[in-house]
């Protein structure tokens, strides 16, 4: 494996590559970055293809501006980042708020993507709309940090712990400590933590915004969700849901797993992947 820095969209993305032929890109989310990737990559490029792990604009060794966190800036970002490479598209694999750009990318830039595989999210718009006590208590998080200031304030006082509680709380299988400790490393970075929380402050006005001038419009590649049956999404049909978001949609609940599908059960989606790109 190796890693690099492209420009692109004003920023500098660091990136992660390994193998040759079609291109494949994976999208963390948060509190991670793509390193939460390393143990699929190796084996998804023997299967003949360009695996590419960025960190998304704000998180790791990327770029962290003070502007430009909204989904549609970071899905330009990835836009360009296909160019920057040599490629005219990419089949996509996007994991929480990486999911979230990549919901997005697939409704501006529809011919990027030639397939789409979405883990453990369910369309932003639709996680306000059915945002009950239930689903508030596991997504409190969402309004914390788009307060102003608070979060960093708080947080920043324990980063490690602070991390650390989501790791804990959200899976099922504990993560390795040696992962952790990475991210725990990217996340005290100058800026890294603030960088994080705009992410979710982008939610308003302009997320919510361009989700409401898209209501109605579906995806068109083939899409496939999964699920871990601990996380968040326990009790709701992910696909079903979807299906009001895409005109070619499957998925599944993965077993004995929390949130972090690429982590506690990455066997599995490997399995998954190389079936849903054959």
């Amino acid at each position: 494996m190796i890693t690099d820095v492209a420009e692109v969209n004003g920023i500098r993305m660091y990136y992660r590559r390994a193998g040759e032929g079609p291109l494949l890109l994976l999208l963390h989310g948060w509190p991670q970055t793509g390193h939460c990737w390393h143990r699929i990559m190796a084996p998804l490029a023997a299967a003949g293809r360009t695996v590419v792990a960025p960190d998304l604009r704000g998180y790791g060794r990327s770029d962290r501006p003070r502007g430009g966190h909204d989904k549609r800036t970071k899905a330009a970002d990835l836009h360009e980042l296909v160019a920057a490479l040599g490629f005219e598209s990419a089949a996509v694999v996007g994991h929480d708020r990486g999911a979230r750009v990549a919901h997005r990318w697939a409704l501006d830039h529809p011919d990027d993507i030639t397939r789409l595989m979405l883990l453990d999210i369910v369309p932003t718009r639709e996680m306000w709309r059915r945002m009950d006590h239930r689903l508030a208590a596991g997504s409190w998080h969402w309004l914390f940090h788009l307060q102003p200031d608070l979060p960093e304030r708080l947080a920043g006082a324990d980063t490690a712990g602070y991390l650390r509680h989501f790791f804990d709380a959200w899976s099922h299988r504990p993560l390795p400590e040696d992962d952790i400790a990475e991210y725990v490393r990217a996340f005290s970075a100058p800026g890294a933590l603030r960088a994080g929380f705009d992410d979710y402050r982008a939610s308003f006005p302009d997320d919510a915004d361009a989700d409401d001038a898209a209501a109605g419009r579906k995806i068109g590649m083939p899409l496939r969700v999964l699920w871990g049956q601990a996380s968040f999404l326990a009790g709701i049909d992910a696909v079903d849901v979807w299906r009001d978001y895409a005109d070619d949609v499957t998925g599944a609940m993965v077993e004995d797993c929390g949130h972090f599908l690429a982590e506690e059960r990455p066997d599995h989606l490997l399995t998954e992947i190389r079936a849903f790109l054959t």
